[in-house]
């Protein structure tokens, strides 16, 4: 999806579905600076542990996701519906679908590797 130029309005039913992975299923809302993604994540997906420029809100809508933060994955914290985490730009992190869970990301810059399908490291 390209950064829109002008005022857009948008339809989550009418956002295409991506499968990342028989797990994993998202859908993209990009403008210039930032994007906003609704995130599927099936009980029992590992989100592998990464970083990334981004800075990064995640607002769990339904369900529930573990954190493992930092690149030794010393701290860990369970978010719940209701709950929104931020993670600042290059703070490596993972994460594991506690049950069958939607999340809502927001993204600021867009994530090029998701727009690209670079994102080998969440394929796998």
């Amino acid at each position: 999806m390209t950064a829109p130029t002008s005022v857009s309005f948008y339809k989550w039913s009418e956002v295409p579905l991506e499968t990342v992975t028989p797990l994993l299923d998202r859908k993209l809302i990009t403008g210039e600076r930032m994007m906003l993604a609704q995130v599927f994540l099936k009980k029992g997906c590992v989100v592998p542990r990464h970083q990334h420029v981004n800075e990064q809100l995640t607002y769990i809508l339904d369900g529930a996701l573990r954190f493992w933060i930092g690149e030794d994955e010393g701290e860990t914290l369970d978010v719940r519906s209701g709950e929104v985490l931020f993670l600042p730009s290059n703070v490596w992190h993972k994460a594991e679908a506690l049950e069958d869970t939607l999340d809502v990301d927001i993204f600021s810059p867009p994530r090029e590797d998701w727009l690209k399908h670079t994102d080998d490291y969440l394929r796998r």
